[in-house]
């Protein structure tokens, strides 16, 4: 009884939020609800936690070399292509990086906006194939509490953003990140090529620095809000949960500065997975992330 009324209400405010979403973007694959892609991103954790080591158990890891090669710089490419997207839609054509609201008409450069969140809210499905690589080549101490739930909430938290506020200030750390990640999978692709390429690597030191102030940018950005005395963002909560991922991310980049450079330590094994700079798989995410 108490379950079915539990129910009731979840379902009665799923509907009542779903009448304030952009009915843009409804009918926009995996918007329709946020069922499908809980399931893949289920069915992700499942695989990489549980089944994917079981199944690698008694196996050899897989060459995936030229995989790896072609796979990074293809995020590489769509990393190009979204900042540019994000720029042209907004970024750099009128946006002022302070209280840049939501247009949610169906003029060309609001629909613009709309369809590049959306496809940065898609390569975040493109970006679990990190940890699938992760498990089929058994490198499996890659695998930390921190890069699973990284990729597994960023997926989840943009369905929301692009469900309900696709573009205005919100949107800042999507190009920025695109940025990062052409920087970070460029190094990861290079590096997959082989020891011929260790010398174009010279720049592997500064990844670091790269992630730190991606995360100062973010948090110090986002932070104008709550000093704006009327800056009507239709949805607070989006700019609070962007606040909240920029400052835990901005501390742990600083813990790892600490570590692996004032201390000369290597990163402690309970944050590796937030620094994918010694793995190939990138941020938001572990790599780099």
């Amino acid at each position: 009884m108490a379950f079915n009324q539990l129910t009731s209400t979840a379902v009665e405010l799923y509907d009542e939020c779903m009448k304030y979403a952009d009915p843009r973007t409804k009918d926009w694959l995996l918007m329709s609800s946020p069922l499908p892609q809980t399931i893949i991103i289920c069915a992700y954790i499942y695989f990489v936690i549980s089944l994917g080591p079981r199944l690698m158990e008694n196996k050899k890891p897989f060459d995936l070399k030229k995989v790896l090669v072609v796979y990074n710089f293809s995020v590489v490419a769509l990393s190009v292509y979204m900042c540019y997207e994000f720029v042209m839609s907004g970024w750099g054509t009128g946006y002022s990086f302070g209280c840049d609201l939501v247009d949610y008409s169906h003029a060309p450069q609001a629909m613009r906006m709309a369809h590049i969140c959306w496809l940065y809210y898609f390569s975040k499905f493109i970006e679990l194939l990190d940890t699938v690589f992760f498990v089929l080549r058994k490198k499996n101490n890659q695998i930390s509490f921190l890069h699973v739930f990284h990729h597994s909430i960023m997926p989840f938290t943009w369905w929301f953003g692009v469900k309900f506020s696709p573009g205005g200030l919100g949107t800042f750390h999507a190009p920025l990140n695109c940025i990062v990640h052409v920087i970070m999978y460029t190094y990861y692709g290079l590096s997959a090529l082989g020891p011929t390429y260790e010398k174009y690597l010279w720049w592997k030191k500064h990844l670091t620095s790269i992630q730190l102030i991606q995360f100062v940018l973010i948090t110090v950005h986002i932070s104008q809000y709550y000093f704006m005395k009327d800056c009507p963002y239709p949805f607070p909560i989006f700019i609070y949960i962007i606040t909240l991922y920029g400052v835990v991310f901005l501390l742990l980049f600083l813990n790892f500065w600490y570590h692996a450079y004032t201390k000369g330590k290597r990163l402690p094994k309970s944050v590796r997975g937030a620094d994918k700079v010694q793995n190939n798989n990138g941020i938001s995410h572990s790599k780099q992330e």
